[in-house]
């Protein structure tokens, strides 16, 4: 009988526990001293630099850099953690590929950027370990504020909110806070429970109580918040997931790729996760390379991830793309699904058709089919009592300040029309939704 890689069929224990261990590795090591200093002194520190520019928190960047070229870690935490409290998590998640080191005028001169991610993990890391806390609550204000979800957007609302005073009660519907950095990315991306190490780093501030288990719609409806809160925050991001429209995709072996990171996410052995020996993902965003890639690392002997149109169009990065390639995972670009072909009630193949090339398709055999095509906003558990809050295309509409379509509600996340899907731009709109609250409860921002 096939064992390891081969066997057949989705399975567990795929490979050996040092396997596991050496695939689930830190992807981006930290920086030592060493290092940190060197890198810091490629930096140009450039006046008007374009790669604060494209900073969705508009961290000071060329400042923090100095700051660790001159022997100075926390006092560069401090210049990350005034416009990113989840400064940290940005630093090993957030794709700088595309946003700051992008636009590095190293980059473009040489093609190889300052590595600012790197930096900016290893300044916040000197801070947390050492528990440097950089602020403190002001005077009581008397005013509460309710947040519904414990992910980016929420957390980084409630630590400001708590700095000016107010008391924060976070309802997180999940059994632990820390939304998608918690339940949704690689596992390899976010290691030793950091997640967690960072909620209660920004708690420890004070004001804020976290409630897990409490879903907006079952638990309470948002008319019990407008009327026991002095104001409410929505950062609920998103709980629907899109179908493939393909006949038989209710055939068991077919998983949504966000419920089989976050199980993975929170699995404490991993030969105990199941995965099959030819897996198809269907999508083409960080969600799919990620379900792809740890597929890959749990064992599978093949994956394929097909995507509808071509490599430019796909939301992953190069990087990324690279990264699966990196991994042995293949990518076919114009492909669709069409209909999954199941034995016995379970996935024995897939037939996929081309979308350039009009009415050809192929079949080919798989044990698990991964649907990462996006997800979607479920406004069901907004109105479930009281005035209706307005949407546009889908999600929650909002004005430049998170404000809402009802008085004394703002969102922001991945829940609000215009999200992009990125932890740092939920950290941005979760900052300034709190300012906009905080500058509403009082005389303008002063108490």
């Amino acid at each position: 009988m096939p064992e390891g890689q081969f066997k057949q069929g989705i399975a567990g224990g795929r490979l050996s526990p040092e396997q596991y261990a050496d695939n689930f590795a830190d992807l981006h090591p930290p920086l030592d001293h060493h290092e940190a200093l060197v890198e810091s002194d490629r930096c140009y520190f450039c006046y008007d630099a374009p790669c604060m520019n494209a900073c969705p928190t508009s961290i000071d960047i060329p400042l923090f850099i100095r700051q660790i070229s001159t022997g100075n870690p926390i006092g560069s935490a401090k210049t990350i953690f005034d416009q990113n409290i989840l400064g940290g998590m940005c630093a090993r998640v957030c794709p700088t590929e595309t946003l700051c080191e992008e636009v590095c005028v190293r980059e473009v001169a040489e093609g190889k950027p300052v590595q600012i991610g790197r930096l900016q993990r290893y300044a916040t890391d000197v801070a947390m370990a050492e528990n440097k806390q950089f602020y403190k609550r002001s005077e009581p204000t008397g005013k509460t504020v309710a947040v519904v979800g414990a992910g980016p957007a929420g957390l980084a609302a409630a630590h400001r909110l708590a700095r000016h005073g107010h008391d924060v009660t976070i309802l997180e519907a999940r059994p632990k806070p820390g939304g998608l950095n918690e339940y949704g990315i690689a596992a390899y991306k976010s290691v030793d429970n950091f997640a967690q190490a960072e909620v209660d780093y920004v708690t420890s501030i004070g004001g804020i109580d976290i409630q897990n288990g409490k879903a907006l719609g079952r638990d309470y409806q948002l008319s019990d918040l407008t009327r026991n809160y002095d104001a409410v925050f929505l950062g609920m991001g998103l709980a629907g997931v899109n179908a493939l429209r393909a006949d038989g995709e209710e055939a068991q072996g077919v998983t949504n790729a966000v419920e089989f990171i976050a199980e993975l996410r929170q699995a404490s052995d991993l030969a105990s996760l199941p995965v099959g020996r030819r897996v198809v993902v269907i999508g083409g965003g960080m969600t799919a390379i990620d379900a792809a890639v740890q597929s890959k690392l749990l064992g599978a002997e093949e994956v394929t991830i097909c995507y509808r149109r071509g490599p430019e169009h796909m939301n992953a990065s190069e990087f990324e793309q690279d990264l699966a390639a990196a991994n042995g995972v293949i990518i076919r670009h114009w492909l669709q699904p069409k209909r999954v072909i199941a034995d016995g009630g379970k996935v024995a193949a897939i037939e996929l058709e081309y979308t350039a090339m009009d009415g050809d398709r192929l079949v080919g055999t798989v044990d698990q089919v991964f649907k990462a095509i996006g997800q979607s906003f479920v406004p069901a558990a907004l109105n479930g009592s009281g005035a209706e809050i307005a949407l546009e295309a889908g999600r929650i509409k909002v004005d430049a300040e998170g404000r809402t379509s009802l008085a004394n509600v703002w969102a922001g996340g991945d829940c609000i029309f215009g999200g992009d899907d990125l932890t740092v731009s939920a950290v941005a709109q979760g900052r300034d939704a709190a300012e906009s609250i905080h500058r509403a409860l009082t005389s303008n921002g002063r108490a």
